[in-house]
Formats: C-alpha cells, structure tokens, sequence
C-alpha cells in the first residue's frame, strides 16, 4: 500500500498541473471555479494522503520508507535514480505544503476574481506545490535540484505577475539573478560530492528514528567545502544578508502568492536543505559557525530594517527574514527538532498574516476615522534597549537597509558592468583597426567617452 501511497503525492500536483496545461495547450477556457476545484482539490487530497501515509508508518512501527521508482537515464559512472524518500522530516514538509496551498488556492478565488491572469496564477501555485513536494520527498541532492528549480522559477514569475507595470519586472528580475548566483553552490556541492563520496543520495543515518541526511566524505576540508556550498544555496533562497534586498521587493507580487512563498514554505526550503545536511554541521565547526553567524546576523538586521518600514508587507517580509535567520541559528547549533517545529509554526502564522495585511489596513484606517487621530505606535519597548548615542546610527543603517543595496549596486554589478564596457571597447577598437576602418575607431572613442 505504502508503495503507491507515497509516489501519489508526487503524481497528484503534476496530474493537477497537467490538466491546466492542457487547459491551455487546447484553448480551453475553463471557469473560475473549475480551476480552483482542480488546484484545491488536487493539494486537499494530498494533505489527505500525507495523514494515511503517516498512520501507515506509526501503525508498520516505521519511521521512515524509501521507494525507488527506476533510473531516469545513466552516463558512464554516472546514475539519475528518482528515489523518493519519507520520514519524520519530508512527511511534516509535504503536509504543511499541501495544506497552506491547497488553503492559498481556496483564498485566492475571490481575490483574483475576474483577474486577467487568473489561470496563470493557479498554475503558477500548482506547479509551486509540485516542485516543494519533489524538493521534500526528493532522496539525492540531483532531484532536490530539479525541483529546486521550479520554485525558483515560479516565484520569479509571480513576483513578475502584474506584468504591465515595470517594477515588478525588475523585482521579478532581481530575484532571478540572485537565485542564479546562489543556485550555483547547489549545482556545486552536487558535483562535488559525486567526486568525493561517488554519490549524491541521502542515507539513514543511526538509529531507525533518525532522517535520511547527505553522506559526509571521508575527510574534513571536502566536509566543509561543501557544507559552505549548500549554505551558499540556502542563503539565497531564504533571503539572508548580503542576499535579502529581493524579499521585500518580491511582495510586488499577488498577495496570496506572497503569503505561501515569502511567508510559509519557499524562504523556509533554505532551513529544509540545511536540516538535511545536519551531519555536515555536527562535523564542521566551520561551517557550522557561518551557518550561526549568518542566521544571527540577519535577524540583527531584519529586525532594525523592519522596524523603519511603511508598509505592511514590507515589515512581514523583513519579519519572515528575522525569523528564518533564528531558524538558520538553531540548525547551525544542532537544535534540529526546535528548527523543524519553529519553520511548521512561523509558515502558519506569517501566511495567515500577510493574507490579513489587507484587510488589517482597512479595519485600521476605518478605527483612525472613528477616534480623529494616528494609532500609537508600537514596539518601543525595544528602543530602551539601545544606548541613545547608537540610534541615530542604527536609524540610519536602518534606512538605508544595512547598505547592502548599494554595496551591491555599485561595487558588485557596477563593477562588473564596468569591466564589460571596457572589454566592449577593446574588442570595438580591435575591430575598427582591423577592418582600418578609421571613422569606426573615433565613433568608439566618442561613445566610451560618453558612457563614461
């Protein structure tokens, strides 16, 4: 039974995002309510199996169970085997996942009622869920990739939703490039631990209560390398500094997709990848320090930048980003059963927040017109903490959000803007003199004079 129980909640959401493919492939146009009942229905019923899959394990005396469903393709040394895997890690995952979008999908009905991309939305959230259960369920660290992608992929697009204004365009952009950057150390520790343990796949670790965890390689220095790698591809994902400028400016986006990705489950999947790799950081003193001293230092952050905020969404965004860097600090300090129940209660806490924020405003602003003056501000209780002679500091470190945004601007891709023009009129120059083309080589000179 548990056989074809556990591969189901991989193949119900990609059965739902098939339907809505061919919705679309087809030019059909289904109604509103026909595609909130595929994309509700299809995470009610997996939220549905995660609870018989979990009785199936207490009722077997089992903790964990692994199916294998047959090799994608080999290459020489080289095999591609989905292995699906469920424990006390995948199984809280894939049912906290199932539940919020399903209850997304429900919610986002009469929100984006009549809304031009109402389609586009849901499939969007559909296919979401497909790439956070395959990046839970996943048993090797090449099928967390690939379902790695596909969040990142759809939260990009989403962000990017209300495509005919521009800021969301480039918010949506931004974002992208900084899961470019940092996907890169997962794609890496990949590769890195096909040559040094000669395979990616995770392993039950101790007794039969434990999680399955990545393999650790035979010596320190490999052990570090890649636990620096994987924290790499988590800090991109869940928005910790320098890499966090994205997140309040991903709110652009619809407000449900804001509450299920930057409240509940995307910022939360960097965590899920570090609880996974929890030998590294047991091994690791290293590793183990930076993921602390990065979690410390963004909630640091988050919690000085979120307090200057005007808008609501903003302040939750640097809340979840406080909250997640905490989360970071437990696992790096070897409280993995603390991390796990703090990421289930922040998820649902933080997504039915940002899906109030609305709401909340209106009811604010109706009880400002009630009683003729603002509402007293809150939370300056954390004020007296401070020392008077720093705030004014802190204010302005605040304001400016760490100068992150500009470190990163002007010396990171500035730098390397720059370093392309000039490579552009060498290789512009270059070619004028080659071709002796003389009024080439002034319209270059004047060009690079003027870009400069």
């Amino acid at each position: 039974m548990i056989e074809w129980m556990i591969p189901c909640l991989l193949f119900v959401p990609a059965l739902a995002v098939a339907s809505l493919v061919t919705c679309v492939w087809l030019k059909l146009r289904p109604g509103e309510s026909t595609i909130n009942r595929i994309v509700a229905g299809a995470f009610g019923a997996n939220a549905v199996l995660c609870l018989g899959t979990g009785i199936w394990l207490l009722a077997h005396h089992r903790f964990s169970y692994e199916v294998s469903l047959g090799t994608f393709f080999e290459a020489e040394h080289y095999t591609f085997e989905w292995t699906l895997v469920v424990d006390g890690l995948s199984l809280t995952f894939v049912t906290l996942t199932s539940f919020l979008v399903g209850l997304i999908g429900v919610f986002s009905r009469r929100y984006l009622h009549r809304e031009t991309g109402y389609l586009r939305f849901y499939f969007l959230l559909c296919l979401f869920g497909a790439g956070t259960t395959l990046v839970a369920l996943a048993g090797s660290l090449d099928l967390i990739f690939f379902g790695w992608e596909i969040v990142g992929f759809t939260s990009t697009l989403l962000i990017a939703f209300f495509h005919e204004r521009k800021k969301p365009i480039e918010h949506g952009l931004r974002a992208f490039i900084t899961y470019r950057m940092c996907d890169m150390g997962l794609l890496s520790a990949a590769v890195w631990m096909h040559h040094t343990v000669g395979s990616s796949e995770m392993i039950q670790l101790g007794s039969d209560t434990s999680w399955y965890a990545f393999n650790l390689p035979t010596d320190l220095t490999n052990t570090t390398i890649i636990g620096f790698l994987l924290l790499w591809a988590a800090m991109g994902k869940s928005a910790q500094v320098p890499f966090g400028g994205w997140l309040p400016r991903a709110m652009e986006g619809p407000t449900p997709s804001s509450a299920i990705f930057y409240g509940a489950i995307s910022v939360h999947l960097g965590p899920y990848l570090l609880l996974r790799a929890s030998p590294f950081w047991n091994t690791s003193i290293a590793a183990s320090a930076a993921v602390v001293s990065i979690g410390i230092l963004t909630a640091l952050h988050a919690t000085f930048v979120g307090r200057v905020q005007t808008d609501i969404k903003s302040t939750l965004a640097y809340a979840s980003m406080a909250q997640v860097g905490i989360i970071f600090a437990e696992i790096g300090l070897g409280f993995s059963t603390l991390a796990l129940l703090h990421i289930v209660s922040h998820a649902i806490v933080r997504s039915l927040q940002i899906l109030r924020s609305p709401g909340l405003l209106a009811d604010y602003g109706k009880l400002e017109r009630v009683m003729k003056q603002q509402l007293p501000r809150t939370g300056g209780h954390l004020e007296f903490l401070v020392p008077a002679s720093i705030r004014p500091w802190l204010y302005r470190h605040a304001l400016e959000r760490g100068y992150f945004d500009s470190i990163l601007r002007d010396y990171v891709v500035g730098g390397f803007l720059s370093f392309v023009r000039k490579i552009d009129a060498v290789d512009r120059r270059w070619a004028a003199w080659a071709s002796g083309d003389d009024s080439e080589r002034k319209g270059t000179r004047v060009k690079v004079a003027r870009e400069k």
